[in-house]
C-alpha cells in the first residue's frame, strides 16, 4: 500500500496536466470534471483508483485540431532486475573459459608439433631402426592424452578430437610403411 502511495505520489510530480488529476477513496464514487484535488492523507484510501472521466478530458484538451497529439505517459518506479550483473557474471565466466580454452588448444598444437617434426626427422634418416619409432610412440600417446582431456571437458568437439588423432596415427604409420617396417595385408576383391 505504502509503497503504491509513493508510486502515485512520485507520478503526479511530473509537470503536466496530470498534477490536476483526483483520486478517488473507492472505486464506486464518481468523478467529476471540476473537481481536481490531490489528497495528502494516504490512511484514508481502502484502494486507489484512477477517474477514467477526468482522465479524457485532460487528454482533449491537449490535443488541437492542427497539431499532432501530445503524448503523454505515467511513469512509475519499479525495483531494477538484476540483468546487469548477470551479464557482467556471463562475461567474467567466458573470459575466464577462453583463456583456459586457449591455454588447452595451445598445448595440444604444441604436442602435435612435436609429434610430426619428429616423425619429419625420421622420415628423412636414411639408416632408421625400427626401434627409433619408441620415443616417437611415447609422445603420440601424449598428444593423445591432451586431446582426449580437451574433448572431456568440451574445449574440442569430439569430431576435432578424433580428426587430430587420427592424423598423428596416419602419419606414424606412412613413416613406418615408407621404411618398410610395416606392410599392410593386401585387400582381396571378391567380385
Amino acid at each position: 500500500m505504502a509503497a503504491a502511495v509513493h508510486c502515485l505520489s512520485s507520478c503526479f510530480a511530473l509537470p503536466c496536466k496530470f498534477r490536476k488529476l483526483s483520486l478517488a477513496a473507492s472505486s464506486s464514487s464518481a468523478c467529476s470534471s471540476s473537481s481536481y484535488s490531490i489528497h495528502s492523507n494516504s490512511a484514508t484510501f481502502n484502494s486507489l483508483s484512477f477517474c477514467t472521466n477526468l482522465s479524457d478530458n485532460v487528454f482533449s484538451n491537449a490535443m488541437s485540431t492542427n497539431q499532432r497529439p501530445i503524448r503523454r505517459s505515467v511513469v512509475c518506479e519499479v525495483a531494477s532486475t538484476k540483468k546487469a550483473d548477470s551479464a557482467a557474471k556471463r562475461a567474467r565466466q567466458a573470459e575466464k573459459r577462453r583463456i583456459y580454452n586457449k591455454a588447452r588448444k595451445s598445448e595440444i598444437k604444441t604436442r602435435m608439433k612435436k609429434v610430426l617434426e619428429a616423425l619429419d626427422v625420421l622420415k628423412k634418416k636414411a639408416d632408421a631402426q625400427a626401434e627409433e619409432v619408441l620415443p616417437i610412440e611415447k609422445l603420440i600417446a601424449e598428444a593423445y592424452s591432451v586431446i582426449d582431456k580437451a574433448v572431456k571437458v568440451g574445449t574440442l568437439h569430439r569430431n576435432t578430437g578424433a580428426r587430430r588423432k587420427s592424423r598423428l596415427a596416419r602419419r606414424k604409420k606412412a613413416i613406418e610403411i615408407h621404411h618398410g617396417w610395416y606392410k599392410p595385408a593386401p585387400v582381396e576383391l571378391n567380385a
